[in-house]
């Protein structure tokens, strides 16, 4: 069953990720109010990266490229299994996930919303078909970092401002799952 976003309810949480109740995702992102959220990096075993572009109709960033997958744990919900969960319903990817680190960042991203979340990022492996629901995805590929960090250099603006913070904060725990993976 797919939720709106419009109806769809995140959880907030405090700087400790302790949970402190629930609000409608859009209020959450008006309000700016600190939230929890997933981010999930899949690789091949070329050691690429799956990237999406964000359907233009998204309700923020649309257009955007980003890694394969991001949302938010729903009231009861683990925050794996909802990465499982979104990673299935957006990319049409079912992988095995494990945790990668935890990050937090606040700010401004489009149509007058703010990001305040904690989130849980998570990695994975895969072979196989990506079938994007194209409501949700408008492109996607595979890219290795080294190309990926080139373009995301000269073409900033082309990337979500959550991917590129893990890009700049995280590289390191990336390049680890990478080089395991």
């Amino acid at each position: 069953m797919k939720v709106l976003a419009e109806t769809e309810q995140v959880i907030l949480v405090d700087e400790k990720d302790r949970q402190m109740g629930f609000m409608g995702k859009m209020e959450a992102h008006e309000k700016a109010l600190l939230h929890r959220a997933f981010s999930i990096f899949i690789f091949n075993a070329e050691g690429e990266m799956l990237l999406q572009q964000r359907a233009y109709a998204k309700y923020h960033s649309g257009g955007l490229w980003t890694n394969a997958c991001c949302s938010h744990p729903r009231p009861g919900e683990s925050t794996v299994d909802a990465a499982h969960r979104r990673l299935a319903e957006e990319m049409g990817v079912r992988c095995n996930l494990q945790p990668l680190f935890t990050a937090q960042y606040r700010a401004a991203v489009s149509n007058g919303y703010i990001e305040d979340e904690v989130v849980h990022v998570f990695g994975g492996t895969y072979e196989g078909a990506v079938t994007p629901d194209p409501a949700e995805v408008a492109d996607w590929k595979w890219i290795s970092l080294a190309t990926l960090i080139d373009d995301l250099d000269r073409h900033p603006e082309h990337y979500t401002i959550w991917f590129r913070h893990y890009l700049r904060e995280h590289l390191a725990e990336i390049a680890r799952w990478m080089e395991r993976g």
